[in-house]
Formats: C-alpha cells, sequence, structure tokens
C-alpha cells in the first residue's frame, strides 16, 4: 500500500523532499526558456493528479526506461507555481513488481459496485414493457460488455472520471429520472430509464482505463454515441419481433442525449424522453463536478470563504458552497 498519495501533498512544507510511488500518465520533452530540455510529466494516483518537472533528464538518478504508463518511484520536493501544486522531481526509477498494487494508483468510485450493478438489473425488472426489457437484458447478458460497464469511468476528466464512474453516474440518473416520470405523465418511463442505461454505453469502447484514463484510437475518431447506437443496432437485430418505431425511439435517445449539435448530439431531442434525458444528465455531471470541486478545496484546508473553485461546464466561474459559507458565517 502507498504511503503518501498526491491528496496528501498539499500539507507537505514546500523544498522538503519526499518519497511516493505514482502512475505516469503522461510524459513530454519540452525546452525551457534558455532552450535547455526537460521533462514534463503528469504523475498519479487514485486521489488525483500531479504535474511534476524534471529539470535535468541526463542526471544519473532519473530512469530513461520510463513511459507513459509506468509505474515509477519519485523523489522531490512540492512547491506552488501560479497557485497550483507542482513536484520537483530529482530522482526517479521504473517500480519493481509487488511495490505498489496499481488499485492504489486509479481512483476508485466510493460505492459498492456489486451493489451499484444490482440496483441496475433490479432497475430493469421492474419495467413493464417487455421489448425494452429484453433488449437490457440482452445487452448486459454479454460478459466483456457487463463487466466494462462495470469498470469503465463516465469521462476522461471532467465528471466521475474514476473507476467504476459509469455505473455510478447512471444509477444516479436513474434515480432522478424515475423521480421525473412520476412528476411528469407524459413520459414514458421505460423509455426514459432505457436512454440513461444505454446512453453512455459506448464509452465502455471510447475510453480506456488500463493506464490513466484516455480515449482509445477509436474513440476519438468515432464517439460514443456512435459506438452506443451500433452496440444497441446490433442487439435488435438479434431480437425476433423487436418493434421498429420502438427501435427507433431507442436510438434517438442516445443520439441526442447531449442536447445540441454543438456539444456533439447529431440530432436534438424530438420525444419528452430524449428532452428530460439531456436535462437529468447534464444536471447530474454538473452537481457532481462541483462536489469535487468541493472535496478537493476541503481536502487543500480552505476555509469556508475559501471554498470556492471552477467547473468546466460552468463556465470556469468561481463557486461558493453554500452551506459551508453559511455555518461559517
Amino acid at each position: 500500500m502507498k504511503d503518501i498519495y498526491i491528496s496528501d501533498l498539499s500539507s507537505f512544507e514546500e523544498g522538503k523532499p519526499f518519497d511516493g510511488f505514482f502512475l505516469v500518465l503522461a510524459k513530454q520533452q519540452r525546452m525551457t526558456k534558455t532552450n535547455k530540455p526537460y521533462l514534463n510529466l503528469m504523475l498519479g494516483d487514485k486521489t488525483g493528479q500531479l504535474e511534476a518537472r524534471v529539470w535535468d533528464p541526463n542526471d544519473p538518478r532519473i530512469a530513461r526506461d520510463f513511459e507513459k504508463g509506468s509505474i515509477v518511484k519519485a523523489r522531490g520536493a512540492v512547491s506552488r507555481f501560479d497557485e497550483r501544486l507542482q513536484m520537483k522531481v530529482d530522482q526517479l526509477r521504473v517500480a519493481q513488481a509487488g511495490e505498489v498494487e496499481k488499485m492504489d494508483l486509479l481512483p476508485a468510485t466510493q460505492y459498492d459496485v456489486n451493489a451499484l450493478w444490482q440496483q441496475l438489473l433490479a432497475t430493469i425488472d421492474s419495467f413493464t414493457n417487455p421489448d425494452l426489457k429484453r433488449l437490457l437484458q440482452a445487452m448486459l447478458a454479454d460478459p466483456a460488455l457487463a463487466a466494462a460497464y462495470r469498470e469503465a469511468p463516465a469521462a476522461r476528466q471532467l465528471h466521475h472520471a474514476w473507476l467504476g464512474g459509469l455505473l455510478e453516474h447512471v444509477i444516479s440518473l436513474l434515480t432522478l429520472a424515475d423521480r421525473v416520470a412520476a412528476h411528469y405523465p407524459l413520459l414514458d418511463r421505460d423509455l426514459l430509464l432505457t436512454g440513461v442505461i444505454l446512453h453512455d454505453i459506448g464509452k465502455t469502447r471510447e475510453l480506456s482505463w488500463t493506464v490513466g484514463f484516455d480515449y482509445t484510437i477509436e474513440g476519438t475518431l468515432l464517439g460514443h454515441i456512435q459506438f452506443g447506437t451500433e452496440m444497441v443496432d446490433k442487439t435488435i437485430e438479434t431480437l425476433p419481433g423487436f418493434p421498429e418505431r420502438l427501435r427507433t425511439l431507442v436510438i434517438h435517445m442516445i443520439l441526442a442525449h447531449h442536447g445540441k449539435l454543438e456539444f456533439g448530439s447529431p440530432k436534438l431531442p424530438m420525444i419528452p424522453e430524449a428532452l428530460a434525458l439531456n436535462f437529468v444528465d447534464d444536471f447530474d455531471a454538473k452537481m457532481q463536478a462541483m462536489q469535487s470541486e468541493y472535496d478537493k478545496c476541503e481536502r487543500e484546508g480552505k476555509s469556508p470563504e475559501e471554498m470556492t473553485g471552477k467547473v468546466w461546464s460552468l463556465d470556469n466561474r468561481q463557486l461558493l458552497n453554500t452551506k459551508k459559507w453559511l455555518a461559517g458565517a
């Protein structure tokens, strides 16, 4: 087990050396203003990631045989630049087998994945539409797809970016969508919840999570919406008598879930269920991103008045943690 995590480093004294094991998420050679080469690294573990610099790549204490995806042991010290924490690396070697568990190096959901999975299956069992039920059961009966669905992050870095993040996000959406469907009688509950379960299923092919979280080559070129529609269409072809109009609606849910053309949706939401899916999906992503910012501020020991951060989907505006600020008034 690791002794030092990235989340611990904000409390470290600047300039004081420490040793730690990290996963190399990125490695680039750059040049200083005086035209000297240095290495710019992104190091990560399950608690976050940290930019690091090796100012002398030719130092014999710096390993040459590491790349993106390597697990390394680094010695250095933290400092702050433009209010961002970073690390100056003085020594670095590739970790030996058994020195550190990889589960300590990638962030993961705090929830019980088995419990989340059972909740997903129970939701499908509650459907009254037999065709939508058999579609979902057929897709999740694929062992490889089910395993990927349980493990995949929901995004590379924006929201629920951790192992099990996709499943955690979907379960949160199912809770929201079920309440929305009960409130608006014009919504078809089973269709809406089917859209929730399938809207991001293509991320099991779009994303890679063996070395940090990144896009696959195919994911970069095609995207999860293309993958999702293809996966659903192929499954429907194996289901005799699946209604064509229902197939059209399910595919539309996937195509329209980003809500706007400029956000990557090939189609705008044109049915109530697609509109509701877009709203709850966007809402859950923003709320989780805000929660992550508040958690980060709290780890850094900021006072209630300083509990601010920035969230990509809110135009990088400053945030205020209402409850903490009021409690400190």
